[in-house]
């Protein structure tokens, strides 16, 4: 099986189409036995199209089940915020704004007064579609000897026993973990300007939202190597 792993898009649907676009070209050319792309969460925030991103996402899904999307920390803040307004959240601090802006609705974050008049407007502009995709999204996916999410893992916690808030969040404990996983941990969540290859992980978040550069990794039975969506 060849896999395609995408690290966060943060709205970046520009990035996302031509990602998807070389891996059908690849797979087109190699025609693989089997293959499947898992994207490792973080799809709303910062970016100008995060409404584009999980439409992007919903039809690609629907269109072949070989497409699995994971969920990140700011997908399920985007989920807390069209639940409870709050103005101090994930939301409204890290990148919120353009996901409201992607919808049509200007959102005041100043105060709890205006923060209400802007989650309205925005509740009434999403999706229904685009609510139950987010909400349906798994923490994890594994396959052969690699473990997918979007954070990472607590170490020395068996993989089927991993807290869903740790696999959307964690940093410091995994990151700096020195041993090796039961499988090899493949993430997203931290931003570097390379991807990090380790022998006990590997993170593909390149901060595409930003940098212009979204990264994928590639395996390929015993092969593993970079691939890169960018403008």
């Amino acid at each position: 099986m060849r896999i395609y792993a995408i690290g966060d898009v943060h709205g970046r649907r520009d990035l996302l189409e031509m990602m998807h676009a070389r891996i059908k070209s690849e797979l087109e050319r190699d025609a693989p036995a089997d293959w499947r792309i898992v994207h490792l969460g973080d799809y709303v925030d910062r970016g100008p199209d995060s409404k584009g991103v999980v439409q992007f996402l919903i039809d690609a899904e629907k269109r072949d089940s070989q497409i699995i999307s994971l969920a990140g920390n700011h997908d399920r803040g985007f989920l807390d915020f069209l639940a409870n307004p709050e103005p101090e959240g994930l939301f409204a601090r890290y990148g919120g704004k353009e996901t409201a802006l992607s919808y049509g609705v200007d959102i005041d974050f100043t105060s709890a007064e205006q923060c209400r008049k802007g989650h309205a407007l925005l509740m009434a502009a999403v999706p229904a579609d685009h609510v139950t995709f987010l909400a349906d999204l798994r923490y994890s996916a594994s396959f052969g000897d690699f473990f997918f999410c979007h954070a990472g893992i607590r170490p020395g916690l068996p993989l089927d026993r991993q807290d869903s808030q740790d696999l959307i969040w964690i940093r410091g404990e995994f990151l700096n973990y020195p041993y090796l996983h039961p499988k090899v941990v493949v993430h997203g969540h931290t931003p570097h300007d390379e991807p990090e290859v380790m022998a006990n992980r590997v993170n593909v978040d390149t901060l595409a939202y930003k940098s212009g550069k979204l990264t994928a990794l590639v395996i390929d039975g015993a092969q593993k190597r970079i691939l890169y969506g960018d403008c």
